[in-house]
């Protein structure tokens, strides 16, 4: 191997890369468009929901209780109405969605010490905003009915005893339960899918296109050479958008870095070895750049996005999927993330995922440097 053809083929790379202003976007923006997104547009964090109220009592009972609601950060009184109609539209328009509706008798029947129902309405087209907001709403009435039963025994004189058992929580990795916290961390895994896969996709498949392949045949240079050049450009970007990207996750983001960043650039030199080898194995079968920008996106960014954990919990999915993600590079690659980013997890407690990575690259190496030959077919 003559290390002086691999610079020429790398550099042959490197000028159509300029040359070509639409990778040249996606190598530029892609990172900070992704990561933009994803930060401020993905957001699970469920608080300050828009609640209705209609207070049939009008008493100062009922306003204490809607001033629980009104304390919780979960919640946001953005209306109180007279009616029931006003109460339904609010919610069939959207600008509800839950409504609060306090009986006629509320006062009276808790002055009798008579049991005392709170009606809520909940918009149930989004599942997990409904059994959200019905947990909280439960959570909220319990702390209250507890509060006023504590005040009811203490007017009459019968001493509080302190419960027998406590549950003190205390949340470690993501103290403040962030969703961006959870979610971040993983953009890395589709930026580096779209310039690993993606843009080497379309490589090999380029060449054929513009009849420049007759070219690279012709010359001495080898299969070997022609793939490591070509490679390399990509690699070079793909750690350098991982650390553009990793940087925007800290210090815009104020995502928590707890790990060690020679532990971040192995894991993601592994991850970006196997996206290459992959992008560069479907060039070599497409031979259009079409196909195999269709394909590149099937087979990786498109399973990251749903099927690595990025967003959804891969123990919550079903058996059968839960499977299917062990075959896929990105579910160790995101697991690796969210151990460095939040756990600060050193790099010999990895294995696990490690591991795996390192099998992929090299099996992947394997298939694509046995993919493509110096002959023209």
């Amino acid at each position: 191997m003559s290390f002086t053809r691999l610079l020429a083929v790398a550099r042959k790379e490197v000028i159509q890369i300029l040359r070509d202003s639409r990778s040249l976007a996606i190598v530029v923006i892609m990172p900070v468009t992704l990561m933009l997104l994803f930060g401020y547009g993905v957001n699970l964090d469920l608080k300050g929901l828009p609640v209705y109220v209609y207070d049939r009592d009008g008493s100062q009972q009922s306003q204490d209780l809607l001033k629980h609601f009104q304390a919780s950060e979960y919640f946001h009184i953005a209306r109180v109405v007279s009616d029931y109609p006003a109460m339904t539209r609010a919610i069939d328009d959207g600008h509800a969605k839950m409504g609060i509706v306090v009986p006629w008798d509320f006062s009276q029947r808790m002055s009798d010490g008579r049991p005392v129902e709170i009606q809520a309405i909940v918009d149930g087209s989004d599942d997990n905003t409904a059994n959200v907001l019905i947990g909280y709403s439960e959570a909220v009435v319990q702390g209250y009915s507890a509060q006023l039963q504590i005040d009811w025994l203490r007017e009459r004189g019968v001493s509080i005893q302190p419960a027998a058992m406590s549950v003190e929580t205390r949340t470690w990795y993501n103290e403040d339960l962030e969703s961006s916290a959870f979610i971040i961390p993983g953009v890395l895994a589709l930026v580096m899918s779209v310039i690993g896969a993606f843009l080497t996709s379309l490589t090999i498949a380029r060449e054929w296109e513009r009849g420049t392949m007759e070219q690279l045949i012709s010359t001495p240079v080898t299969a070997m050479e022609i793939m490591l050049g070509k490679l390399a450009p990509y690699f070079v970007l793909g750690m350098f958008d991982t650390i553009i990207s990793a940087l925007i996750a800290i210090y815009w983001f104020n995502v928590p870095f707890r790990g060690s960043w020679v532990t971040l650039m192995v894991a993601s030199g592994l991850f970006m070895v196997v996206v290459l080898s992959l992008g560069f194995f479907i060039s070599v079968l497409a031979k259009s750049q079409f196909a195999a920008s269709q394909i590149a996106l099937l087979i990786t960014f498109l399973p990251a996005f749903l099927l690595s954990g990025f967003l959804f919990s891969i123990e919550q999915m079903p058996i059968v999927l839960q499977w299917i993600t062990r075959i896929l590079p990105a579910r160790y690659y995101v697991s690796v993330l969210k151990e460095i980013f939040l756990k600060g997890t050193p790099m010999p407690m990895l294995y696990a995922d490690l591991i795996p990575l390192v099998v992929f690259a090299l099996v992947l190496t394997l298939v694509a440097t046995r993919s493509f030959h110096k002959r023209l077919e």
